[in-house]
């Protein structure tokens, strides 16, 4: 396939990535925002707006499934590093998982001129020789070739190579060899039998063909019971090697092969219900793969395992896996638990059914009738074990209409408490004159809304019902904008300034007038500005919309400034001291309109002494930045509904009079230091991180729901229930949150409980009648370092033993129970033990003697 550009093909240009890794990131964020942003046959536009043009980024289309005709984009070819053992010299091939090896053999030859005849390619995984590539007709995907490992290309100097050649022990090859021996003959897998320490029947075949032989597939995965490694009969004490960064991969397969009702499920005959009509799923090959694992690592006398198969069938369900890049555990489990369900999905065709609204029924009715629907186009041992149901309750805010709905979900993902709210510091000013401006820190939702951060900050202010609050943000000395009630407060960063003006209610009738500071070199009638940087705070206060004369606007600016005048000054007539309204250079306030619109008034002055000999400061008619400086004149004029902006200059005889200490430097929203510190350290109960994300709270202005009864998108706000509880329960501790500015992981302690964690009071719904929901613990994720690096382990249970292990890549060791209660915990799996649920004591213990053979 070639991606052509709006007018053709992209011109060639030095700006799209060229490195093998840059092109499959490209592709891939390409893809993914070609799905989420643009219709289909935009794709082309995209890229050409996105790169301005490029070379052409050729894929092929490959036949996915020939028996239903599926055919697919091939956007992850294989990229091979070919090691010639004549000099050691390396280079990278690409080439489709779909192309046979016989292709693989072509295109070596071609590259370097040799004969066919001459050449033999080595499976070279960790720079070992793993598996001769013999076996022409079959693909590189199934000959277990993965992405950006080495293949090996060895050149014989003679046309035909010597038989033993291939029988000989060296480096890292296969050879026919004395087997320690076994008390009993066995069958691996559906492979051949072994008696007496020596095998029956394979012979030259470890050197012709070995992926036909589960056998010699299992030797190569490291899966042979006759291992120099230390042997032990406990079952499930199996590690798995790291590929390379694959530590999230391995952490989330040990936490479910020590899930007792996958472990009983796979070690018995599930093979009769693989989906392979399911276009969702990988025709049963990724939940074969996945069994084959796990009856490795339950199997006695183990080392460790590679899971290179179970990595290659894994990229083709989910192809952001491919490579060997760091992903999050949490995000492959998610995956990996919808390909097993899509492989053994129970339904062949899934009926279309239409979706009801509840109509005023019973919720008991509703959501039975919702989980039956999902039943009948969902059903298999994931759906059975790990899926349970929301109830999601949406309220219209402008009609109070209500909506319900039931949602199956997998797992919980809860919000840790310190993401769910924030501090926020905030300087309240007067709009009316009576109080100096104050800083106030709030905590309010992080989700929340500017509503919350105004009735927050009301209620820390004591203010009267009289009064409402203006919000909004400072920048380079003037307001840059307003914040509207329903404005998401995450919008807001930590390093703005915000303000808040105490204003009459009722403000919106009124003229609101901004006042912006300046200084003057000397007090003249005409002063001339020193300096186009603004100084203060800009102040706030409101008028009648017919009081605009200039002694009614110096009144209302006056009132305002009131607050900041110097307690060594006094004015002619009043005290400042006794709570009296200023008289300033003869401008007398005798309301400063703060009560309410009728109310207001300005001081009556006689127009004869407002000349600027009188004046207490000089003002001008500007806009939002203070660059226009058009006198105050008698009569100004004013556009409706329009804020009046107000330049003041400030001479020497101003900042005699005024403080302007008050307006300048105001607080960030949020300075991390020792509170930020602290509040980290803090332990959290995961009931609270449970009730932090079944609360109630508004959607954001992206997320806008459709209101039946308005025919409108509504900002409405959700609350969540837990309705129907799974048997196991897996617990997402949503440590790491991104933002358009910033990422960050938490590593708070959240005290879990090992035992008895009662979920009654959550669950709405309860099948079984009175009967508790108590679950306990028998898995744990672990995710140490931050997010520029870091690494996955994980805490599994023996159930029947009872006791925990640690299970980092190939390293296994024996924990205290205790050990298993960090501040790395992100992922815990609970299973419910209130009778109904698989206790892994019923579950046989697992040898080698008894897997049965995966091909019956």
């Amino acid at each position: 396939m070639t991606i052509p550009s709006a007018e053709g093909f992209l011109p060639a240009a030095s700006c799209l990535p060229c490195t093998a890794e840059e092109e499959r990131a490209a592709v891939d964020a390409l893809t993914r925002e070609a799905d989420a942003n643009v219709k289909d046959g935009d794709l082309r536009y995209l890229i050409s707006q996105r790169y301005k043009g490029g070379p052409e980024i050729s894929r092929k289309v490959i036949c996915e499934d020939p028996t239903s005709r599926r055919y697919i984009v091939d956007v992850y070819p294989l990229h091979l590093t070919l090691i010639d053992e004549r000099d050691n010299s390396a280079r990278t091939i690409k080439l489709s998982r779909k192309a046979k090896v016989s292709e693989l053999y072509r295109l070596v030859c071609s590259l370097l001129s040799v004969e066919q005849s001459k050449v033999h390619i080595w499976d070279h995984y960790q720079k070992l020789k793993n598996k001769k590539l013999t076996n022409r007709n079959e693909t590189l995907e199934e000959a277990q070739l993965l992405m950006d490992q080495e293949i090996l290309l060895e050149v014989s100097a003679d046309d035909i190579w010597s038989s033993d050649h291939c029988t000989r022990s060296t480096s890292n090859e296969l050879a026919l060899l004395p087997l320690e021996p076994t008390t009993s003959s066995f069958s691996i897998a559906g492979g051949p039998n072994f008696s007496n320490g020596y095998s029956s029947g394979i012979g030259s075949s470890l050197s012709q063909d070995n992926s036909l032989n589960p056998l010699v597939k299992d030797i190569e995965d490291g899966y042979s019971n006759f291992s120099n490694g230390t042997k032990d009969d406990i079952h499930g004490l199996t590690g798995l090697h790291n590929l390379g960064n694959t530590c999230f991969m391995n952490s989330a397969i040990q936490s479910l092969v020590h899930t007792p009702p996958l472990v009983e499920y796979f070690l018995k005959e599930y093979t009769q219900e693989i989906n392979t009509e399911n276009p969702l799923g990988l025709q049963g090959e990724l939940a074969v793969a996945f069994a084959e694992l796990l009856r490795k690592l339950w199997s006695a006398g183990r080392t460790s395992v590679p899971p290179r198969a179970f990595k290659s069938k894994l990229s083709r369900f989910a192809p952001q896996f491919s490579g060997y890049n760091q992903h999050d555990s949490q995000e492959l489990l998610a995956f990996l638990l919808d390909g097993l369900h899509e492989d053994l999905n129970r339904v062949k065709k899934k009926p279309y059914i239409e979706a009801k609204d509840a109509d005023d029924r019973p919720d008991e009715e509703f959501a039975e009738e919702c989980w039956n629907y999902h039943k009948a186009r969902n059903d298999s041992i994931i759906v059975d074990k790990f899926q349970g149901q929301y109830k999601s309750t949406l309220v219209c805010p402008e009609c109070n209409k209500i909506s319900v709905t039931f949602d199956p979900f997998m797992y919980l993902s809860l919000p840790l408490p310190s993401t769910v709210t924030r501090m926020m510091t905030v300087t309240v000013f007067s709009g009316t004159g009576d109080s100096l401006p104050m800083p106030y820190t709030v905590t309010v939702p992080k989700n929340g809304v500017c509503r919350d951060l105004c009735k927050a900050l009301s209620d820390a202010c004591c203010l009267k019902e009289s009064e409402t609050l203006l919000l909004g943000e400072v920048y380079d000395y003037r307001i840059y904008r307003y914040f509207s009630p329903l404005e998401l407060l995450h919008i807001i960063k930590d390093g703005d300034q915000l303000v808040a003006y105490k204003l009459p209610a009722g403000h919106e009738k009124l003229l609101r007038i901004e006042i912006l500071h300046r200084n003057v070199d000397r007090f003249t009638p005409e002063p001339q500005f020193n300096a186009r940087k603004l100084i203060g705070s800009p102040l706030v206060t409101c008028i009648p919309n017919d009081s605009t004369r200039k002694a009614d606007i110096y009144a209302a600016v006056s009132a305002v400034l009131a607050p900041f005048v110097r307690a060594n000054v006094h004015a002619p007539g009043e005290s400042l001291l006794n709570g009296s309204r200023p008289s300033l250079d003869g401008i007398v306030l005798r309301d400063n309109g703060a009560s309410c619109e009728k109310g207001l008034s300005t001081s009556n002055v006689d127009e004869a002494r407002s000349d600027a000999e009188f004046l207490p400061f000089k003002l001008y008619l500007s806009d939002d930045k203070g660059h226009i400086r058009n006198p105050v004149e008698e009569d100004s004029d004013h556009v409706f509904g329009l804020p009046m902006r107000l330049l003041m200059g400030w001479s020497d005889k101003e900042h005699e009079i005024y403080n302007l200490k008050y307006m300048d430097d105001l607080p960030d929203v949020f300075k991390p230091g020792f509170m930020s510190k602290k509040t980290r350290q803090e332990a959290v109960n995961l009931f609270s991180c449970l009730d932090a994300f079944l609360k109630d709270e508004p959607l954001g202005p992206d997320d806008m729901w459709y209101c039946p009864c308005c025919k409108e998108h509504r900002q409405a706000s959700k609350k969540l229930d837990l309705w129907r509880l799974p048997e196991i329960l897996v617990v997402h501790l949503k440590r790491f949150s991104y933002s358009r500015y910033m990422k960050n992981k938490l590593d708070t302690f959240v005290n879990f409980p090992i035992h008895d964690l009662d979920m009654t009071k959550y669950a709405k719904h309860t099948s079984g009648g009175d009967q508790p929901h108590i679950y306990e613990l028998y898995a744990v994720i672990n995710h140490y370092g931050g997010l520029g690096g870091g690494h996955y382990s994980a805490y599994a249970k023996l159930i029947k033993e009872d006791s925990w292990y640690h299970f980092d890549d190939s390293h296994v060791s024996s924990v205290n129970e205790e050990e298993t209660r960090t501040s790395a915990a992100y992922l815990l799996f609970y299973r419910r033990v209130d009778g109904n649920s698989c206790a892994m004591s019923d579950v046989v213990p697992v040898d080698i003697h008894m897997v049965d053979s995966l091909e019956a």
